[in-house]
């Protein structure tokens, strides 16, 4: 839309404060952070339903999936295939496309849809197909075990899916990392680098990237400091495994991707396609930790601890409208 951002890609680190920060956005008159109302669309919920499969294959006599065991005792450990980043942003790309349609699909069969949907999204990003595949009778007992929460998913995605996007910013939130390396780039798959190569190119083209910046010692400290024992039960206490930190959050492509990026504000993004994409980006630096206290109620919150926050992220927002009205300015003009 010409007056606001298209599409917002909300990311960082676990526990940087996205979830802090979209609220912030969205309740502190978002035309000053040039954002019109917000539909939200994250890939945790997808996250979330691959744990719930492989709890319901183990109790099948079946390995998990998805996620290996985790040392420390928690329900998950790391993607056992980092290209499952990538097939997370797939997933993604169609609640996107279904949002730019403004219809969503409620399926009659939700875990099967489901099913596949995960199958062709890991095939695509290049991991392996498995749900479809597995043995008949282990399929049906999976699908009927899953079946009420996941077509709970598909109508909580329906009712969430406006008849038009005009005037609207669509916010995409999703965290990435990787392994730490001895050099950038991160591990095929992994970082921003990987995802958002498998993101689809309408999404890229209508994207602008506010990153959260904070270093993976301080996401630790925070995510050990927000998971609170009902964590399960809100979107902004619920606590990472250490030996997912490990895995998929030890180190992140950002900061790499902005400084080697050919064109000034943005972060080149190489396409599965083979199609490049330089999409606009800020960063809104969190290092010194603006916005915890955003947790709270709003009525507590300190006059000063808003200024500091609003000092920061409003420049971080301005600098990238700039940007991303300088790109539209130059594709019109071709």
């Amino acid at each position: 839309m010409d007056g606001v951002f298209d599409v917002l890609l909300l990311l960082a680190l676990p526990a940087s404060g996205k979830s802090e920060v979209r609220s912030y956005l969205e309740e502190r008159d978002p035309e000053q952070f040039h954002m019109g109302p917000t539909v939200q669309i994250d890939d945790y919920p997808y996250v979330h339903l691959q744990l719930v499969i492989d709890e319901e294959l183990m109790k099948l006599g079946q390995p998990r999936m998805f996620h290996g065991d985790d040392p420390g005792g928690q329900r998950n450990g790391p993607f056992k295939d980092g290209f499952e980043l990538g097939a997370l942003g797939r997933l993604l790309s169609e609640d996107f496309d279904e949002l730019v349609a403004g219809k969503a699909e409620r399926p009659k069969q939700a875990a099967l849809r489901m099913f596949e949907r995960m199958d062709a999204a890991s095939a695509a990003a290049g991991a392996k197909a498995k749900l479809m595949q597995l043995p008949a009778d282990v399929l049906k007992a999976l699908a009927a075990a899953m079946e009420n929460e996941i077509r709970e998913f598909f109508d909580a995605k329906a009712a969430n899916c406006p008849s038009s996007l005009d005037g609207k910013t669509v916010v995409v939130e999703f965290a990435r990392g990787g392994p730490k390396p001895d050099a950038m780039p991160l591990a095929t798959g992994y970082g921003y680098r990987g995802t958002m190569s498998q993101l689809s190119p309408e999404l890229l083209r209508r994207s602008a990237v506010l990153y959260i910046w904070v270093d993976p010692e301080e996401t630790r400290r925070k995510n050990r400091e927000r998971a609170r024992p009902d964590g399960e039960a809100s979107i902004l206490f619920h606590g990472v495994p250490e030996s997912v930190l490990d895995q998929e959050y030890a180190a992140c492509d950002m900061a790499h991707l902005m400084e080697t990026s050919d064109v000034p504000g943005t972060i080149r993004i190489e396409h599965h396609s083979g199609e490049v994409f330089h999409v606009p980006a800020a960063r809104f630096d969190n290092r010194t930790d603006l916005t915890t206290f955003l947790r709270e109620d709003p009525g507590t919150w300190k006059e000063d601890d808003v200024k500091a926050l609003q000092a920061q992220i409003k420049p971080a927002c301005d600098r990238l409208w700039t940007t991303v009205q300088a790109q539209r300015k130059q594709t019109e003009r071709k």
